[in-house]
């Protein structure tokens, strides 16, 4: 097999075995601690930009299949394993990791320590790295990550939103063909859907599990880019407006920013018309009421994270990923801290006191698993009755 190396901008440089795609990629290198779910990791657009090592051993072995996308291709920019499984066995499989990222020219690396890269990742913070099977020469490699831009101040939201909006219609349980890489499906509304409480979803690089449980809990599903404009969005009479994950920068979206300030005035304080986000739209919520956002050390990702739900206080395990935060003590008076993370004390959660606007930073459609925090979209399904 070809050699690949992975090299982080303080100098460490990893040898191992190509896998996937041949080339060069920089990113910012993250790990992620789930056992499963690497396909729905893959495609999720809140990973572009990123090198994603994932921290158990063995990857590969339930091959891929067309069910468990989270958008129409990978979007992470290399992915970093211990050791690719050669035998694909689970009967929804139609092919191999291998040949899946070859295909979609991902570049991967297998045969590293993943478990001194993650322990150097939490003591360091993430590093900017480059991916190559084509330089191999270390001293070029290590300037080079030095030399790459990083995901601080960038608007990679951008390059995943889709390009105009549609109509979403599939359920969890809906069959359906894939939607092409240039938004979701645009299909018509089902029958009777006149009666179902209208949700016009912002997307800043949704996964879409999200849009499945919206259809799921009775709405009807109107999905437009994120750098849709206010009146762009009450243009389309929402019962509900939504704010998708999506990568990069909270700090970059300034018109994001603006627009929801627009529209926590004129359409959740004049109309009542719920609002709710997850993961940047969240984040980007925070920063229209006024908080300040910051980028975490080594960020969270995976599938086993401890949230307490403050009014509640029951305890959450969840799925995340982000590397940005809400700073908590930047909230206004009118604005509460409704979830914290057990493990670092994070913010989790917000709600507005009086109007109905609130977000969670973790991912309660969870694809795949845990789904303790499902019930936040009957939440949202509920406030707009």
């Amino acid at each position: 097999m070809d050699i690949a190396k992975l090299a982080l901008e303080d100098g460490t440089v990893y040898t191992g075995r190509a896998f996937g795609a041949r080339g060069e990629v920089d990113g910012e290198v993250v790990f992620n601690t789930s056992m499963t779910g690497y396909q729905e990791i893959l495609t999720d657009p809140s990973y572009h930009g990123q090198i994603v090592t994932m921290t158990y051993p063995l990857i590969g072995n339930y091959g891929i299949n067309d069910q468990d996308a989270e958008s129409g291709r990978p979007w992470v920019r290399g992915f970093v394993i211990r050791e690719l499984s050669r035998v694909v066995s689970n009967y929804r499989a139609g092919g191999s990791l291998d040949a899946y990222l070859a295909e979609h020219n991902v570049i991967g690396i297998e045969g590293i320590d993943t478990r001194a890269l993650v322990r150097l990742t939490r003591e360091q913070g993430a590093m900017k790295g480059i991916l190559s099977t084509t330089d191999l020469d270390d001293a070029n490699l290590v300037a080079k990550a030095k030399a790459s831009p990083g995901l601080v101040g960038r608007d990679l939201a951008r390059e995943v939103m889709p390009a105009k909006s549609s109509t979403w219609e599939p359920g969890l349980n809906t069959s359906f063909e894939l939607p092409t890489s240039e938004g979701q499906t645009a299909t018509t509304t089902r029958a009777g859907s006149d009666r179902k409480p209208h949700v016009v979803a912002l997307d800043f690089g949704m996964k879409w599990n999200i849009p499945r449980h919206l259809v799921d809990t009775g709405c009807r599903v109107t999905v437009v880019p994120g750098s849709a404009t206010a009146p762009e969005i009450l243009e389309h009479k929402p019962d509900g407006i939504f704010l998708s994950n999506g990568p990069g920068d909270p700090g970059a979206l300034s018109d994001a920013t603006a627009t929801l300030k627009t529209l926590i005035r004129s359409a959740a304080e004049s109309q009542g018309i719920p609002i709710f986000g997850i993961c940047l739209g969240h984040q980007l919520l925070g920063q229209a009421f006024g908080a300040s956002t910051f980028k975490l050390k080594f960020g969270h990702r995976g599938a086993n994270h401890p949230v307490r739900n403050e009014a509640t206080g029951k305890v959450e395990i969840t799925t995340q990923n982000h590397g940005f935060a809400v700073d908590p003590n930047t909230l206004p008076p009118d604005v509460e801290a409704s979830h914290v993370n057990l493990n670092d004390q994070t913010l989790e959660g917000l709600r507005h006191k009086k109007l109905p606007v609130f977000s969670v930073q973790y991912h309660p459609e969870s694809s795949a698993g845990p789904h303790d925090s499902q019930y936040l979209f009957a939440q949202f399904r509920k406030m707009m009755s």
